[in-house]
């Protein structure tokens, strides 16, 4: 496909990979997750007694989740281990108009090195996506978090995305531009059931790039 205008054009082999270059230390995230757990059982606090989600067939697991500002949050606690094994966000981008923002979250996820690799996040962003959520990536993506979203992609639509003042166009299902591909501004999306591009372009006012490939 072409690049898209504004950025000049490198003579490059496909490209397929977003910037991979987050990564949280274990210690931070299992003082983050242990605060959690104990805001989850602290009577008073907002996170007390919130909904359930019967998300997870392994009954250690108990799933809570809350909504706020147009945010969800996912938690996944061991009730075996009683501690949180972690959880997901779904956070709005300020990156997007607000009629985009209507229909595209940034998932982040953060799990305890132990719970990682068992299908938890994965079973997160399913619920999402097979309600009908779409999702973009973030600025920057974790080894882990880009390999969720390339096994995500066999089973739901997948493309490429550029902001600019807040505007969304499409790109298309590939980038050939490898100086586009790094800007922080191109992202990755995947269509939540129900959804097509040119459904979603409709609905986000997402303009098209020239040439942009839709599967």
């Amino acid at each position: 496909m072409r690049a898209f205008k504004g950025l000049v054009p490198l003579a490059s082999p496909l490209v397929t990979e977003l910037r991979i270059d987050v990564h949280t230390g274990p210690e931070a995230i299992e003082s983050e997750l242990d605060s959690l757990h104990g805001r989850l059982h602290t009577p008073g606090d907002s996170m007390h007694g919130i909904e359930h989600l019967s998300l997870l067939e392994d009954p250690r697991f108990t799933v809570h989740w809350r909504e706020a500002d147009g945010e969800r949050y996912v938690y996944i606690e061991d009730t075996l281990e009683q501690r949180l094994a972690g959880y997901t966000v779904f956070n709005r981008l300020i990156e997007i108009n607000k009629r985009a923002d209507r229909f595209l979250r940034a998932p982040h996820s953060k799990f305890a090195p132990e719970y990682q690799r068992r299908g938890l996040a994965t079973a997160v962003y399913r619920w999402a996506l097979d309600g009908g959520q779409c999702l973009m990536t973030g600025a920057r993506q974790s080894d882990g978090a880009h390999a969720l979203w390339d096994r995500l992609a066999r089973d739901y639509a997948q493309g490429y995305v550029h902001l600019q003042d807040k505007a969304v166009t499409y790109l298309g299902t590939e980038v050939d531009d490898e100086r586009l591909m790094d800007d922080l501004n191109t992202r990755r999306i995947l269509l939540g059931k129900g959804w097509s591009i040119e459904g979603l372009a409709t609905s986000a006012r997402m303009s098209m790039a020239e040439e942009a490939v839709c599967a």
